[in-house]
């Protein structure tokens, strides 16, 4: 009828769903190899090593910016940002507006499609083992939040990931086109703090003070209430922040251990690059000292300084 609101709940039918696509997912990503990044490495003439980080993260740059455009969408009108409070209230939400459910089904089609890929691109066996991890890690966030009717903080924190994530692949593709141009690098390290910085804040309000005030704080499965309950304990509550904090300290601690040495990289490049460019000035100055010394060339003749030949004239006896 009109003006009634149709809303969905997860089941076994997801599986055939997401299948589907997976298909779609593959041959988007075929499109953009094809159309798009071939080409533009078919101008840079890359080594190997850098052909195939430039075509993960061009692939991931199409990926997060589409992400990050569809999530902002979603949780602008859906008044995820406009009303925080929603984060929590009425928890747990079992039900699930059609975007949303269709974003998180996209989510994680698009991430089991990475695992065929890493046959078809030809990834390095190298590299296998961190995009596996990569992979893993999104698949089991993706899908816990949707799993345990945690959507709509999954989604504003997929949003700040993503975000950052896009700044990463972007700058790295402007590095490969132009190593010299390092800037992009700067905005994304920006990002990647503030970022880390409102997912802090962000679990800290949900679950140290959002979910304990939940009505319904009882094991209920299947009202979908899975691990409310425990949230009303402040040891379990302040466990699980411990448990956060130490997380996001121990990513801020490998991303500045990164920049660390990006800049002593960076300024030790610098230093050497003065240093032969003193060793060319000197080795210029000499020569010019020792031109001036021996004289220069002029019409075929060595002259001095002043002009005249360097050579004795002979006195002619009168």
């Amino acid at each position: 009828a009109d003006g009634e609101l149709v809303q969905y709940h997860y089941g076994l039918k997801d599986l055939i769903t997401i299948l589907f696509y997976i298909f779609i997912a593959i041959i988007l990503h075929a499109v953009v190899q094809e159309y798009a990044l071939d080409k533009i490495n078919r101008r840079l003439h890359l080594s190997k090593v850098k052909h195939s980080k430039f075509n993960e993260s061009g692939q991931l740059v199409a990926f997060h910016l589409t992400s990050v455009i569809w999530c902002l969408y979603v949780v602008v009108t859906e008044g995820y940002i406009s009303n925080p409070r929603s984060l929590w209230e009425n928890y747990p939400h079992v039900y699930l507006p059609y975007q949303v459910k269709f974003f998180y089904l996209c989510q994680l089609a698009y991430w089991l499609h990475a695992l065929p890929e890493l046959y078809f691109q030809k990834v390095r066996k190298e590299e296998i083992p961190r995009q596996l991890r990569c992979i893993a890690l999104y698949l089991l966030h993706i899908a816990g939040a949707y799993l345990l009717n945690l959507t709509r903080l999954g989604l504003i924190l997929l949003l700040l990931q993503y975000l950052a994530e896009f700044f990463f692949h972007m700058a790295r593709l402007v590095y490969f086109t132009d190593e010299n141009n390092e800037k992009l690098f700067n905005v994304w390290a920006v990002v990647f703090v503030v970022t880390r910085l409102f997912t802090l804040t962000l679990y800290i309000l949900v679950i140290g003070f959002g979910l304990p005030r939940v009505e319904s704080q009882a094991l209920d499965p299947e009202r979908g209430s899975f691990f409310s309950f425990l949230f009303n304990n402040i040891l379990f509550r302040m466990s699980v922040l411990l448990l956060v904090c130490l997380f996001q300290a121990s990513v801020m601690w490998r991303f500045i251990h990164f920049q660390l040495r990006r800049w002593r990289e960076y300024w030790n490049e610098q230093s050497s690059r003065k240093r032969a460019a003193a060793a060319a000035a000197g080795t210029k100055q000499q020569t010019k000292l020792l031109k001036r010394d021996s004289g220069y060339h002029e019409n075929g003749v060595v002259k001095a300084e002043n002009g005249t030949s360097p050579r004795t004239k002979k006195l002619k006896s009168p």
